[in-house]
C-alpha cells in the first residue's frame, strides 16, 4: 500500500496521469565487464507481461533508489516499460572505481550487448536520463551496433568538458560543487539543498583555496578523484579529456533524439549545439529549452513527461509527438516559441557598440577615444552573481554591487522605445590590452529595469593564454591590441520596452569561474597571483561590440 501511494504522490509531483500498471523489481543483478568488474543494475518489469520486450537501459552513477528511482525508473515501469537501472563503475555497489566520464564507453557498450542477449529483451533498446546518465547515452549511442531505438540525453552535452571549462576557463564552482556531491554520496547525510552549514562553510573556504588541488580535502576531507582530474589536466588541450568527449561521433547510425534543458542550465548551450548537429546529419531530433536551472523540478517534469511519450512512440508503436522539433520558452515574455530550427528563421544580428563615454549604442565611435581601463587583483577577484550553476541560487541576480566596483567596466543604452525579443547565440568582440599574457575577459548582457536594478541575461567568459593565443576567435593587432571573440550564452529574452541593455567589461567573474593567478603556473598547483591591468579600446579603430540576434 505505502509502495503505491508513493508511486501516486511521485506520478502527481511529476505531472504524469494517476493510472499506472503494477511491476515486478529484481535487484542487484549482476553485469559482468570484459575486464572482470560486475556491475549492478535493477530490473523492472511489467507484471503479468511474458516473452521478450523493449528495454529502456539507464546508467546512473547516483543510486539506484530513493528520488532517483522515483524520479527515473517507476515512472515509466509504471507506464508499461521495461527498465534496466545500472549503477556505473565504481558507484552503489558495482565494482571498481568510479573515475568520473572515463570508462562509459566501454561499460555502457559491455551492458548494453548483455541485455540484448537476455531472454526477457527482444534487441531493441531506448536510453534515457539526464545530466551524467545523459553523458552515458552519447558514450554508446554513436558507436551502438544495431542502433539503439531512440535516445533522450538531457541536460548534457556530447562534448561534456565545457560544463567544466569554458573556452579555457575552468568553471571551479560548478566543479567543486559536484565534487562534494560525489565525493560524499554514499556517506549518507542531507541532500544538496539541505546541507548543513558547517558543509557548506567549508565548501565557500575551499573555492579560496590555494593550491586548488587541496581544495576537495577542505571541503570534504579527502581526496575526490574527479577533481584531482579536474585540477590536473586544466590545460588547454589536455589529451586526458579526449575519451570522454563525443561531439566529433560519427553520427551516420545516431538514433532519434529527444532532449529537454533550461536557459539556466550550465548545459544549454552544448545541448542546442547538439540538436542542431544532429539535425545536419539527418538525425530526428527535438529539443525542448525552458525557464529551468540544472535539475529543477520543473525541467525534471518535463522531461519525463516527454519521454512517456516519446518511448511510448518508438517502443511500443504510439503516436508520434506533436509540434515543431524546437520549443523555447521567451523568457520576459512567459510564451514558448516553435521553430523547426535552432536558430529560428527571422533572426537578424544587430550590433550595439561600447562607447568610450560608457554609453551602448548602434552607432560606432567615429573617431579616436581613450581606452577605458581597470585593474583585476586575483587577491580580490571580481565577484559574480547568478548564471547557470548546478545548485541554487543561479539565475538572474541584483548586479548592483558588482557594477559599482573598480574592476568592473559597465556600458549602458538609452531606454528601449520598444520590446525586444532577442532569440540565438549572442556574441561579443572586445579589443583590449593587457599588461600580463594570462589573463581572462568576461563579457555579461544585463537587462535593467526603469528602477536602475540591473540583473544578468547571458554572459561568456575567454582565457587569454600564450598557448592559445592567437587563435580564431583571438587577433592580434600591430598595436598589440587584441580583438577577441566573445560567445555569450544563448538565450531566448524579451526585454521589455523602458528597459536598457547593459554591458559588463571585466577580468573574471568569481567563484563562478577559477581566478585567473596571471602567473602561468600550473592551474592545480599554482600559489601566488599577480595583478593584471586592462585597456579596453572602442575607438574607430577597436569597435567593441556586442551582437544580439533579434526576432524580427
Amino acid at each position: 500500500m505505502l509502495t503505491r501511494l508513493g508511486g501516486l504522490l511521485a506520478d502527481a509531483a511529476l505531472g504524469l496521469p494517476l493510472r499506472a500498471r503494477p511491476y515486478t523489481v529484481e535487484r542487484d543483478v549482476a553485469v559482468p565487464m570484459p575486464d572482470g568488474v560486475t556491475l549492478l543494475g535493477d530490473h523492472y518489469r511489467p507484471a503479468g507481461v511474458s516473452g521478450p520486450q523493449p528495454v529502456v537501459l539507464v546508467r546512473l552513477p547516483y543510486g539506484r533508489a530513493g528520488l532517483f528511482a522515483h524520479a527515473f525508473a517507476a515512472p515509466y515501469a509504471r507506464r508499461g516499460f521495461q527498465v534496466f537501472v545500472q549503477s556505473t563503475r565504481g558507484t552503489f555497489g558495482s565494482g571498481g572505481h568510479f573515475r568520473p566520464f572515463t570508462t562509459e564507453h566501454e561499460d555502457g557498450l559491455a551492458t548494453l550487448a548483455w541485455v540484448r542477449a537476455q531472454p526477457w529483451c527482444d534487441g531493441r533498446v531506448a536510453m534515457t536520463g539526464g545530466s551524467y546518465f545523459g553523458h552515458t547515452q552519447w558514450a554508446v549511442a554513436p558507436y551502438a551496433d544495431p542502433p539503439l531505438v531512440a535516445v533522450s540525453p538531457h541536460i548534457t552535452g556530447a562534448r561534456i568538458t565545457t560544463a567544466f571549462y569554458d573556452h579555457g576557463t575552468p568553471g571551479l564552482e560548478n566543479a567543486l560543487r559536484w565534487s562534494v556531491a560525489i565525493g560524499r554520496q554514499e556517506a549518507g547525510g542531507l541532500p544538496a539543498p539541505l546541507q548543513p552549514p558547517g558543509l557548506r562553510a567549508r565548501v565557500d573556504r575551499a573555492l579560496r583555496t590555494l593550491p586548488l588541488q587541496a581544495a576537495d580535502t577542505v571541503a570534504v576531507g579527502a581526496p575526490v578523484p574527479f577533481w584531482r582530474d579536474f585540477t590536473g589536466h586544466a590545460g588547454p588541450g589536455d589529451p586526458f579529456w579526449d575519451s570522454t568527449d563525443h561531439d566529433d561521433a560519427d553520427l551516420t547510425h545516431f538514433p532519434p533524439a529527444n532532449m529537454v534543458t533550461g536557459w539556466w542550465d550550465l548545459f544549454a548551450a552544448a545541448q542546442l549545439t547538439d540538436h542542431a548537429r544532429l539535425r545536419a546529419a539527418g538525425v530526428p531530433a527535438r529539443i525542448t529549452v525552458g525557464p529551468w536551472l540544472h535539475g529543477e523540478p520543473g525541467e525534471l517534469r518535463e522531461i519525463v513527461r516527454s519521454d512517456v511519450r516519446w518511448l511510448r512512440h518508438h517502443l511500443h508503436g504510439g503516436p508520434a509527438p506533436t509540434g515543431a522539433p524546437v520549443r523555447l520558452f521567451l523568457q520576459q515574455a512567459g510564451t514558448w516559441l516553435e521553430s523547426e530550427t535552432w536558430p529560428p528563421p527571422g533572426v537578424s544580428p544587430v550590433s550595439h557598440h561600447l562607447r568610450a563615454d560608457g554609453g551602448l549604442s548602434e552607432q560606432a565611435e567615429t573617431g579616436d577615444a581613450a581606452p577605458r581601463r581597470f585593474t583585476y587583483d586575483p587577491a580580490d577577484p571580481t565577484p559574480t552573481v547568478g548564471g547557470p550553476l548546478l545548485e541554487r541560487p543561479g539565475k538572474q541576480g541584483d548586479n548592483t554591487a558588482i557594477e559599482a566596483r573598480d574592476d568592473v567596466l559597465v556600458f549602458s543604452g538609452p531606454p528601449l522605445p520598444r520590446e525586444v525579443d532577442v532569440v540565438g547565440h549572442v556574441r561579443a568582440r572586445v579589443h583590449v590590452r593587457t599588461d600580463l599574457d594570462h589573463a581572462d575577459l568576461f563579457v555579461r548582457l544585463c537587462d535593467v529595469d526603469p528602477g536602475g536594478v540591473s540583473r544578468n541575461v547571458v554572459d561568456g567568459i575567454r582565457r587569454l593564454d600564450p598557448r592559445t593565443v592567437p587563435a580564431d576567435d583571438v587577433t592580434v593587432g600591430e598595436d598589440g591590441v587584441l580583438a577577441v571573440d566573445v560567445e555569450l550564452f544563448p538565450t531566448a529574452y524579451r526585454f521589455r520596452a523602458g528597459h536598457r541593455l547593459r554591458v559588463q567589461v571585466s577580468g573574471g567573474a568569481f567563484p563562478r569561474f577559477a581566478r585567473n593567478l596571471g602567473t602561468g603556473e600550473p592551474f592545480a598547483s599554482a600559489v601566488t597571483g599577480r595583478p593584471c591591468r586592462f585597456e579596453v579600446f572602442s575607438d574607430a579603430a577597436h569597435p567593441s561590440r556586442l551582437e544580439l540576434p533579434v526576432l524580427s
